[in-house]
């Protein structure tokens, strides 16, 4: 498929490598056309990049791997036109570093980020997913040993569906993959950010995630 990866940080760019090594046709989108860190990933792999616009205008899914906070000033430099119909699958977390670390998570009248997104372009299929772990653990989750879930929030089960097909490409398994409803629980994992950060600082590490785990 041809899949618009939008942000050129290290989730993107991560995101994107691995989603042209599954066999996708990926685009890297940025701000400008001459972005050096999409230059030199699209080199690396043979790929294509372009501005925010150009990667989703061809895209058949979109990837929104934005900062949080700046992700729907991002998407509307996409274009409404370029969003409209499409898979629009959200990693994002809308993280505050302004007063330093650990960041506060910032959420205008309890919304998450995915929602305000839905909202400003009520004609994409918004999907939240991947914004509770580590890049690293994002494509690859071999890396965690043990149960450990991946979570979807979003409100059309087909685009679900789709979402779901492309994380169990990356490696999740079928019992890793956890629906957690509609796009509004979408609130709860952008907030488990305050709580990985803090996990993360205990742990000493990076590389871990949370399984729910059944009695």
């Amino acid at each position: 498929m041809k899949i618009a990866v939008l942000g050129t940080g290290e989730v993107g760019r991560r995101l994107a490598g691995k989603l042209v090594a599954v066999g996708h046709e990926v685009t890297l989108g940025s701000r400008t056309a001459d972005n050096p860190a999409a230059i030199e990933w699209a080199t690396a792999t043979d790929a294509a990049h372009g501005t925010f616009a150009q990667a989703a205008a061809g895209a058949e899914i979109v990837l929104n791997a934005t900062g949080g906070l700046v992700s729907l000033a991002a998407l509307r430099a996409a274009g409404a036109e370029n969003l409209r119909g499409k898979v629009l699958i959200d990693v994002s977390n809308p993280l505050d570093f302004s007063e330093g670390f650990p960041p506060k998570v910032v959420q205008p009248d309890g919304i998450s980020v995915a929602e305000q997104i839905q909202a400003a372009f009520p004609e994409a299929k918004v999907v939240k997913t991947l914004n509770t772990m580590a890049n690293e653990v994002m494509v690859d989750p071999g890396q965690v040993p043990g149960p450990h879930n991946v979570f979807l929030s979003g409100d059309d089960a087909d685009a679900k569906a789709q979402v779901a097909g492309i994380l169990r490409s990356f490696g999740w398994g079928d019992d890793q993959v956890m629906d957690l409803g509609d796009l509004s629980s979408a609130r709860g994992t952008e907030l488990f950010l305050s709580l990985w950060l803090r996990l993360m600082g205990a742990a000493g590490a990076r590389v871990f995630n949370v399984g729910v785990l059944k009695g």
